[in-house]
C-alpha cells in the first residue's frame, strides 16, 4: 500500500520528466530546423522537405532517390527509376529553393552558390529567431511544470519538496537552454564560415 507521500514523490517525479520530455523535444526541433539552414555547404538534409510525385503519390525525395553531396558545392540526386528524373527536376523547382537542378539524364545535380556577406548575416538573424522559439519551448516546459508542482502543494506536498522539485526543473531549463545556445553558436560559425 502506498502512502500518500510516495503517491506524492511519483506524481513529483511525473512532473519533472514531463519538463524535461518536453526541453528534450524543443532540442530535437532545433535540431532538426537547424540543418535546413543552408550555411552554404552542401547538405542532403536541406532537401529533405521535398516530396515527389510517384505514381500519384507524395513521397519525400529521399525515398525515391539517393540524394548526395559529393563536394561542398553540389547536390547529385540519383533517382533509383531513371523515369523519375524529370518529376524529381519539377519538385525541385516547384519546391522554390532557390537552386536551379540540372538534369543530365542520369542524375540532377544542384549546385549550391557562395553566399554573400549579408546573406551569411540574414541567416544568422533566422537561427537566432528559430533559437528564440526553442527557447520559449523550454521556457514554457518549465512553467507547466512548475504548475503542475504548485497544485501537487496545495493537495499536500510539502514546502521543502515542492522548492527542490521547481530548483530541479530550473536546473533542467538552464541545461536546455545551455544547449541551445551551444548550437546556435556552432551553427552561426558555419555560417560565417567562408
Amino acid at each position: 500500500m502506498t502512502t500518500n507521500n510516495e503517491a506524492m514523490t511519483e506524481e513529483v517525479k511525473m512532473y519533472l520528466d514531463e519538463a524535461r520530455e518536453q526541453m528534450e523535444k524543443a532540442i530535437a526541433h532545433l535540431e532538426d530546423e537547424l540543418t535546413k539552414v543552408r550555411a552554404g555547404r552542401a547538405n542532403p538534409s536541406m532537401l529533405g522537405e521535398i516530396k515527389v510525385d510517384y505514381y500519384g503519390t507524395l513521397s519525400p525525395l529521399g525515398q525515391v532517390a539517393n540524394v548526395s553531396a559529393p563536394d561542398a558545392r553540389t547536390l547529385m540526386i540519383k533517382p533509383w527509376d531513371k523515369s523519375m528524373l524529370q518529376l524529381i527536376e519539377k519538385a525541385l523547382l516547384a519546391a522554390n529553393i532557390g537552386l536551379t537542378p540540372q538534369n543530365d539524364g542520369e542524375v540532377v545535380r544542384l549546385n549550391i552558390p557562395i553566399l554573400t556577406e549579408e546573406r551569411r548575416k540574414t541567416l544568422v538573424k533566422q537561427v537566432h529567431q528559430i533559437a528564440e522559439h526553442s527557447k520559449v519551448s523550454i521556457r514554457s516546459a518549465r512553467r507547466d511544470g512548475n504548475e503542475g508542482i504548485k497544485s501537487l502543494q496545495k493537495d499536500g506536498l510539502g514546502e521543502d519538496a515542492a522548492k527542490a522539485a521547481e530548483a530541479d526543473v530550473q536546473h533542467f531549463t538552464d541545461a536546455y537552454i545551455a544547449k541551445v545556445d551551444k548550437h546556435v553558436e556552432a551553427k552561426e560559425k558555419e555560417i560565417m564560415t567562408v
